[in-house]
């Protein structure tokens, strides 16, 4: 089990993280979600024990981890944490690479190097040097290193972000499933939010330093706390409630996905149509509301300045 416990953190003046706290247990995927700047890579190098703590604790089973200031060598035996800078050799193979994270006491060595490449789809570059490949399959080939040595716990920043989106979703998928299945704990700190929702067990939401919502995926996208949270997913839409009740002034502001507002026959909220955008199974339709822009999704595309009417529905 890893716990956070009220960690702060600062380069200079500015707090980078303020009283960070959360649990994970043994063979769970969280995901740390955030926008650029705000923490997240901050954080999973405090919890590999790169940055040194004068705020707050890291344990690993209700033992305390040091930190650098304490260790000749940074970092912690049972961890491994993959940067967006890759952790590669170039000159020497991908098979190489991957093998200097295996004891070459293990009898089955080769057939682990295989498997590991089976996992990031890279089987077909075992005997070529890394300094001729992609920036993608670079990438791929550091996963496959990290996950080597089977750690405890494993830390990814933006594991994907190199890598083409016809293959993201079959390395995504394969790579989750094969650290459920080594229960290996896994925490990423990600953009992509289809890494979190579809497969992380909890996410963690983080702006400007502070931890702003903790919940599991599905909970986390029906009942968003706030835009910010929301717009992770989405596309937003923030409708005052007096739009929605004709009955009343309130300023109260309805968080709503593109997907939670159809167009209607019956009286609903009239809006007037700016553009319709193809997305391929459906159009996503930005339209004005008295002053106010909204997205919602439909089969078709609409017509430019169409005056329609829209009814508000729940997930």
């Amino acid at each position: 089990m890893l716990k956070v416990e009220n960690i702060s953190f600062k380069y200079s003046e500015k707090e980078i993280l303020k009283n960070i706290n959360f649990i994970v247990n043994k063979g769970d995927y969280l995901a740390v979600l955030g926008e650029s700047g705000c923490g997240k890579s901050t954080l999973l190098e405090i919890i590999y024990g790169l940055l040194h703590l004068e705020k707050g604790s890291v344990y690993w089973n209700n033992k305390k981890l040091l930190g650098p200031n304490f260790k000749l060598i940074p970092g912690e035996e049972f961890m491994k944490y993959l940067p967006q800078d890759f952790d590669l050799m170039p000159y020497i193979t991908v098979e190489e690479n991957i093998g200097k994270n295996i004891s070459s006491l293990d009898p089955n060595k080769q057939q682990r190097i295989h498997e590991l490449l089976e996992v990031v789809d890279m089987t077909d570059f075992l005997k070529t040097k890394v300094n001729n490949l992609s920036g993608g399959q670079k990438q791929r080939v550091a996963i496959a290193k990290v996950i080597a040595k089977e750690p405890e716990l494993l830390l990814l920043d933006e594991p994907f972000s190199h890598i083409d989106n016809f293959r993201k979703n079959k390395l995504r998928r394969s790579l989750f499933k094969y650290l459920k299945l080594k229960k290996i704990m896994c925490i990423v700190a990600t953009h992509d939010t289809t890494d979190a929702l579809s497969f992380a067990d909890e996410i963690l939401v983080i702006r400007d330093g502070e931890l702003i919502a903790k919940n599991k995926p599905e909970a986390l996208y029906k009942n968003p706390k706030s835009a910010y949270e929301a717009s992770f997913f989405d596309e937003i839409n923030e409708i005052p409630f007096s739009e929605i009740d004709s009955t009343t002034n309130s300023n109260e502001l309805v968080l709503l996905y593109p997907n939670q507002i159809k167009i209607t026959n019956n009286k609903g909220i009239q809006a007037t149509v700016i553009s319709s955008y193809f997305k391929g199974s459906y159009y996503l339709i930005e339209a004005d509301l008295n002053g106010k822009i909204i997205f919602f999704e439909h089969f078709e595309k609409i017509q430019l300045g169409s005056e329609i009417c829209l009814k508000l529905i729940k997930l």
